[in-house]
Order: C-alpha cells, then sequence, then structure tokens
C-alpha cells in the first residue's frame, strides 16, 4: 500500500508544479489576471514596507507582520516550484532579497535595526519578470530603462531614509522622525544643503557623504535614461547583443543581420 502511495505523491506535486508553472510564466487569461494578482499584493507588501516605522508602535504590528511573512513565504515557494531550474532561481540577486525579507519579517525584534532593507522589494519587484513580460513591448519597452532608474533612486531613498531614522531620528518616534529622515535624505542625495537637519557625530558625516554620492549617481543614471537615445531590446542571434538602435539593420557587434519588428509590424 505504501509503495502504491509514492507515485501518487509524485504526480500531485508535479501537477502542482505545472499548475504554478501556467500560473506564474503562462499568457492564458488565467494566468495574466493571476500575474496581476501577484504584482498587486507585493505593491501592498511594498507599501506595508515603507510605513512600517509608522506602525511599530501599534498592537496590530506584529499580526501584519507574520501575515506579511506568509505571504512572501508563499511565493518563493511557489516561485520555485515553477521553475525548472530551482537551483539557478536560487542564485539570483531577488531570491537572496526575499530570503532576508523573510528573516527580517520572522524576526522582527531581533533583526529590527535591518527592517528599513525590507523596501529593496521594491527593486525586486522591478526586475520581476512578472511585471514586464506582458509590458515588454509597445510604448513601455522604451520606458523599461527609465522605469528601472526612478525605481533603483526611489529604493535607495527609502532605503536611506529608513537606516538614518532607525540610527539617528528613533527618538522622535512616529511620523515626525519619519519625516525628518525623510527631509535630511533628499536634501542631502539633492545637494541642498539647507543645514537645518545634520546628522550628529563621525557617523553622520560618513553617511551624508555616501549618500551624496551614491544620490548623485543615481540622478545621473535616471537622466541618462530620460534623454539619451532610445534604444530597443532584441538580442542578436549570433552574439547574444541586447540592444540596438531602432533602426539597425545589422548588429554592430557581429555584423549579424538583424530583423528587429517595428511598431507597424
Amino acid at each position: 500500500m505504501a509503495s502504491e502511495a509514492k507515485p501518487e505523491n509524485g504526480t500531485s506535486l508535479a501537477t502542482l508544479r505545472d499548475r504554478l508553472r501556467r500560473l506564474y510564466h503562462g499568457r492564458t487569461p488565467e494566468a495574466v489576471r493571476f500575474q496581476a494578482a501577484v504584482v498587486l499584493v507585493d505593491i501592498v507588501i511594498i507599501a506595508f514596507f515603507i510605513a512600517t516605522p509608522l506602525l511599530q508602535g501599534t498592537a496590530s504590528f506584529l499580526w501584519l507582520d507574520y501575515a506579511v511573512a506568509i505571504l512572501v513565504a508563499a511565493d518563493l515557494l511557489a516561485r520555485l516550484l515553477a521553475s525548472t531550474d530551482m537551483v539557478r532561481l536560487m542564485r539570483q540577486p531577488t531570491s537572496w532579497v526575499d530570503l532576508f525579507i523573510l528573516l527580517t519579517l520572522l524576526f522582527p525584534t531581533a533583526l529590527a535595526n535591518l527592517s528599513f532593507l525590507r523596501i529593496l522589494r521594491l527593486w525586486s519587484l522591478s526586475r520581476s519578470g512578472v511585471l514586464w513580460r506582458h509590458l515588454g513591448g509597445g510604448r513601455f519597452l522604451a520606458w523599461r530603462d527609465t522605469t528601472h532608474a526612478v525605481v533603483n533612486l526611489l529604493t535607495f531613498l527609502f532605503v536611506v531614509t529608513g537606516f538614518v531614522y532607525t540610527f539617528f531620528f528613533r527618538q522622535a518616534s512616529g511620523l515626525v522622525g519619519y519625516v525628518d529622515a525623510l527631509y535630511f535624505t533628499v536634501a542631502t542625495v539633492t545637494t541642498t544643503g539647507f543645514g537645518d537637519i545634520v546628522l550628529p557625530g563621525v557617523a553622520g558625516k560618513l553617511t551624508s557623504i555616501v549618500t551624496m554620492i551614491i544620490g548623485i549617481s543615481l540622478f545621473v543614471r535616471l537622466a541618462q535614461a530620460i534623454f539619451r537615445p532610445t534604444k530597443v531590446l532584441f538580442p542578436c542571434p549570433q552574439c547574444g547583443l541586447q540592444r540596438h538602435e531602432p533602426d539597425a539593420v545589422h548588429c554592430k557587434a557581429c555584423g549579424h543581420v538583424l530583423n528587429i519588428p517595428d511598431e507597424g509590424s
């Protein structure tokens, strides 16, 4: 009897994996609705992460924290089951980010000082195949690099804001402290330099220096993404070069003839 149950269990797991694979990677109406729901849940989770400094003192925070942990764990497990190569998926930086976020959710007290890094989920979402699979063509393609640049800048702003709030403005708890941290971060990144809010000590000066250097770099990257000539994503069949000019006939790396579809194709 036990030997007969094993193939059935194996078949059930294979059926589940096939079902998840079609939902996460398919293009059927059902799969599109599922993928849209996944993105929507991700946005709600990111909003919770942004609001975490304001919610930590409430009675319902731990319940919300563990509920989000269940969602993140379920999504990570489902994506692993839907993958054809689990090892390769776990080697991706987005998977490392999800695992780290899950740890901070499962141990909110012990890892409280690292909870500001949860906003990296926003960066993971911007790299998500689920998000871009149905926005990868047409007019959306031209905005992909710009969207990545904006998300990189927003992620950095919220990470630094969370860090500054956690280590410098925690005494002014709640909304006031968080707004002060956000105000300082934006003023520092934009090199406005009002000087009305500064971070004390050597650690504060080093934090300001790092914030200015990385922030300026991200602003430059965003400006390049907005103003530089748009290139199309079309892998060269010969050498694999991804980006080409919209009117390119030959690959500039290997000279292979390209057949880039235009909007009228």
